[in-house]
């Protein structure tokens, strides 16, 4: 029986492959054909249409790196063809990788119109069904040429993710231009076989209904006649159609397939090509939900549908047609499928507000569900997010691809750090890319965890990543699957009537506590510095824009932007997509990048300097100036949180800073509040907090030191760093120079300046009056390759835990590696802080730009003491995507604080990442809304987006604690409403107010959103 097995399973490949197959189009006369190459970018549709063609063939070249090609083929249906169903062949030179990686197309007709796009899976244009015969055929095709970055050999540098250094060699070869007949039964035939021979090889060998599908398969190869295939199709399908009516079993596990093109907005193609990608997919799926009355479609990222609404608006029509008949459905409802580790507070939630408020204004619809199916770990702090924008479930694929730990649910409630909790689904089929094949159902049955206790599971269906969507050979093969034995079901589905089934059938799922930490993909907290710095500084300068613009609309007058606002962040927003803010694009989208952030930052800074001019009115003097803070907290030098005062009356710090030299060597710096030692290497070898004379550097350690690691993954190179990076290691610890660089009352610097291989680092290390930290500056001009640039910090500190900040709060990560989940985490995010401390005492390090970090402890084996040591990941060099990755020069601002508790760090972050601005002005300005106690942070103050002239306030609780205080407005006040995100009120009743405030009660972490109506 083993031999019958064997036999008839590669008999079955055989006959498909070269005779069952090919008889899906069994004859074909060729389409003549034209091209013609617009010189440059993309060209609009009119223009492509109206170019002159020349003649092109099957065989020619074709397509230069990035370009793109108007084909124009003909023909005339044969007129012996009528009554057949007829298409068009057209393979622009497609190869065995996955759609969206290579060439791919957009078909029109004539008159302009979008009929459907082309890729590898997808080559076909329907003609007729029938024809009458002698029909003349005219398509005109927007070919992208494309290279094909993620080869064979996937993680070879390449100069092609760059339009400048890719070349002009055509790319492609015009592989087939023909009219055919399609023969629908042979296709059914086709699909028949492939779902039976798939099921087969998943059951077991001893089981009967194993056999009993060879035994139909071996009658159906038999009644094929393998010289008149088109003939026997019929005859062969008969025979199957017994084992492909049994039903399934009742028990079996049953999957809901959505439609879907995981498409990423930007990665191993730039943004504008994603956006015809968009339009390619989206025409291809609106056409097939014509055909496929159970088919249904889910799209996400609100971005490409306004990317299709500008660009082309015809098919945009059709998705909203589609829409409103519920079959294609908005999903996810957040601007982009972002990263959500590095995203600030602010852009998180406005992801979801830009992104769900686009589905309400554009269709009416507020989905319930977060969609992210290929983001890299999920930050504590989104649960609030997702609730407070009025959702209540996620869904994602990617903790499958943690390397060390198995996550041990599919479904279960994730729980944030301020205790909201979120009804979570991992898809156990383990892809965002399934073709319906039965190894992959199989493995979704045998994979999901909750068993006994779960049926239901989610099946994102549709070639993805690059775009292409779902095909007539799933759906055909899902149908077959709706009730098959030996199978799990499968239904189409709406994201939400799975989410309601699956919470349904399993009301308390376990409970999952803290961030959704992957196991992978750790050195996207580092590559492409710039990006993160320009996101970083985009996020800063809009929180600004919209406090002082909306001070200024309150006290002046001043037009509000809300126009100006609106677009920037949702440029800010796109860039935080998945592969854009992580550093793994090609070398196109973060120079892009870097030119989009520079506008950005001129514009936002336009609007800051026109707010602050306007509120800090006319100098009374020549020289007189008005001190900005737009921290949430009062500045250093008084100046109070979100106000401004005038520069003459600000209280002097006591000037107290000094240098002198070491004994041995370099130098120490002392403020009256920290004296610390810079020794001959430039390195910082004691930092002592004299309020309390402790030592904050463990004893015989050096700080602030710069550690080279060699850094070749094993796979991934933007995106990994492996735990064997650690092995090796270089301490740059040689010094060029070492010289006082600024020696005032007010201020003490020292600079450091070091040269490593074919790079160069000057350090500075500065203390300033009535400051207790220590600033640091790091500039590299960086020109390693596959290298991993590092600062150590080793304090004199023991703790089994520490604390990064996240969204709306901080999370605490362990210190030891006592489990394999703890030793996982061996790099991870932080925002603004990390925090370690001992009862009653501890150090924070704060960053203007870094996000990646470790933390490791040690036990000193002279006197037994522990030494924590936080290092801040700077640089990377890896050669895959972008073989020029971070070369260059960089800037970096961190500040160690000694003595530090967690409000020192909360307060110290924002300080670094928000400096004071010096305007000329003679008048104070007092904030728009206070709150009265520090640990209640101020996330935004703008005005509200529906351009009413309310004022709103996003405030969280920052130390883990619980908080009452009272919220007061610098205005008369008439109302407070509690709001959720999108700034629609939460609360049947207005908030009580006395005297223009209100008092705000808050849990620890908790995110609060207040509606103020000016009286």
């Amino acid at each position: 029986m083993h031999d019958d097995r064997t036999l008839t399973e590669s008999r079955l490949k055989r006959v498909l492959d070269e005779r069952i197959r090919p008889a899906v189009h069994p004859v074909s006369v060729p389409l003549d054909a034209g091209i013609w190459t617009a010189p440059g970018e993309p060209v609009p549709v009119a223009e492509g249409l109206a170019a002159p063609r020349t003649p092109i063939a099957v065989g020619d070249a074709w397509g230069a790196p990035w370009g793109t090609s108007w084909l124009t083929v003909s023909g005339t249906v044969p007129e012996e063809w009528a009554g057949r169903t007829v298409e068009a062949l057209i393979d622009l030179g497609f190869d065995a990788n996955m759609p969206g990686f290579q060439c791919e197309g957009l078909v029109y007709r004539p008159d302009g119109t979008p009929v459907k796009g082309l890729h590898p899976r997808n080559q076909w244009v329907r003609i007729a069904a029938p024809a009458a015969g002698g029909e003349e055929v005219l398509l005109h095709v927007e070919a992208a040429s494309n290279p094909v970055i993620l080869d064979y050999h996937p993680f070879l540098p390449t100069d092609l993710g760059d339009k400048d250094t890719a070349g002009d060699r055509p790319q492609y070869r015009v592989a087939r231009l023909d009219l055919a007949v399609f023969d629908e039964t042979v296709w059914e035939l086709v699909n028949d076989l492939e779902v039976l021979g798939e099921l087969m090889a998943e059951l077991p060998v001893e089981g009967a209904r194993r056999w009993d599908i060879l035994r139909a398969v071996e009658r159906a190869l038999d009644a094929v006649d393998l010289q008149d295939v088109n003939g026997t199709a019929a005859a062969a399908r008969a025979e199957l159609a017994g084992v492909l009516a049994s039903p399934a079993e009742p028990s079996a596990h049953r999957i809901s397939a959505v439609g879907h093109a995981h498409i990423d907005s930007a990665w191993l193609w730039p943004l504008r090509e994603t956006v015809r990608k968009v339009a390619r997919t989206t025409a291809n799926m609106t056409a097939l939900l014509e055909d496929e009355p159970d088919f249904v479609y889910a799209m996400s990222q609100a971005q490409q549908y306004a990317w299709i609404k500008e660009h082309r608006p015809e098919v945009y029509a059709r998705v909203k047609k589609a829409v409103a008949e519920g079959r294609f459905v908005p999903a996810g409802g957040m601007w982009v499928e972002s990263d959500t580790n590095m995203p600030s507070s602010e852009a998180m939630a406005r992801q979801f507000v830009h992104g769900k408020r686009f589905f309400l204004d554009e269709f009416g619809i507020e989905n319930q569900e977060a969609w992210l199916p290929d983001t890299f770990g999920f930050a504590g702090g989104l649960p609030q997010i997702i609730k407070e924008a009025g959702s209540k479930w996620l869904l994602t694929q990617k903790i499958s691809w943690s390397q060390v730990n198995s996550f041990p649910h599919h479904t279960f409630w994730w729980e944030g750090v301020d205790g909201t909790r979120i009804f979570t689904h991992f898809p156990p089929i383990d892809t965002y890319n399934c073709s319906m094949r039965g190894k992959e159902i199989a493995h979704a049955v045998r994979n999901f965890k909750d068993k006994g206790r779960a049926r239901h599971s989610l099946a994102p269906t549709g070639w993805g990543d690059g775009g292409g969507g779902t095909t007539r050979e799933m759906i055909a093969k899902a149908a077959r699957l709706r009730d098959l034995e030996g199978s799990a079901t499968v239904r189409w589905e709406r994201p939400a009537e799975f989410f309601a089934k699956a919470q349904a059938e399993y009301p308390e799922p376990p409970v999952w506590v803290g961030e959704l930490y992957l196991e992978l993909h750790r050195a996207t907290l580092t590559s492409q510095a710039r990006t993160k710095q320009g996101n970083r500084a985009s996020e800063n300068l809009l929180r600004e824009a919209e406090l002082w613009s909306a001070t200024a609309a309150v006290r002046t007058g001043l037009p509000y932007p809300y126009a100006e606002l609106d677009r920037i962040w949702k440029t800010v927003l796109l860039h935080q997509f998945h592969d854009i803010l992580p550093g793994s694009s090609i070398a196109w989208v973060h120079r892009e990048a870097e030119r989009t952030y520079a506008a950005v930052a001129g514009e936002l800074g336009g609007i800051v300097e026109r707010a602050q001019r306007a509120l800090a009115g006319t100098p009374a003097r020549d020289g007189a100036e008005v001190v900005f803070n737009s921290a949430p907290h009062t500045s250093d030098a008084g100046v109070p949180a979100g106000g401004a005062r005038r520069a003459d009356t600000l209280p002097a710090a006591p000037r107290r800073c000094a240098v002198r030299p070491r004994d041995d060597g370099g130098f120490v710096l002392d403020n009256g509040l920290l004296r610390a030692a810079v020794d001959g290497r430039g390195l910082l070898v004691s930092l002592v907090d004299l309020d309390t004379g402790r030592e904050a550097l463990a004893p015989g350690a050096a700080a602030n030191l710069l550690q080279l690691h060699p850094d070749f993954p094993n796979m991934w190179d933007a995106w990994d760093v492996d735990r064997f990076y650690r092995n090796t290691v270089t301490d740059l610890t040689e010094a060029d120079e070492v010289t006082v660089a600024v020696d005032t009352p007010d201020t003490v610097c020292v600079r450091v300046t070091r040269s490593f291989g074919t790079s160069t680092a000057v350090q500075t290390l500065t203390l300033t009056a009535g400051a207790k930290r220590v600033d640091l500056g790091t500039e590299v001009d960086w020109h390693e390759t596959e290298k991993f640039l590092k600062a150590a910090f080793p304090l004199d500190l023991h703790t089994d835990r520490y604390a990064a900040e996240t969204q709306f709060g901080h999370l605490h990560r362990p210190t030891h590696t006592n489990t394999s989940w703890e030793a996982a985490k061996f790099e991870a995010c932080n925002h603004r802080f990390v925090h370690v401390e001992e009862p009653g005492w501890g150090v924070s390090l704060v960053t203007a730009s870094t996000y990646g970090h470790d933390v490791t402890r040690t036990v000193r084996p002279d006197d037994g003491g522990t030494t924590t040591t936080v290092r801040v990941s700077l640089l990377r060099a890896p050669r895959f995507p972008d073989p020029h990755t971070d070369q260059g020069l960089h800037r970096f601002r961190h500040a160690l604080v000694p003595g530090a508790g967690v409000a020192d760090a909360v307060r110290e972050g924002y300080r670094i990442n928000l400096p004071e601005r010096r305007v000329p002005g003679g008048a104070d300005v007092p904030p728009l809304v206070t709150v009265g106690d520090e640990a209640v942070v101020l996330s935004a103050v703008k005005l509200a987006d529906d351009g009413s002239g309310d004022v709103v306030v996003r405030l969280y609780e920052s130390r883990g604690a619980r908080a009452r205080t009272r919220l007061t407005a610098g205005f008369a006040l008439a109302t407070v409403r509690r709001c959720d995100l999108l700034e629609r009120p939460r609360d049947d009743e207005d908030a009580a107010v006395d005297d223009d405030g209100v008092l705000v009660e808050l849990r620890p972490f908790q995110l609060l959103t207040l509606r103020l109506a000016r009286a």
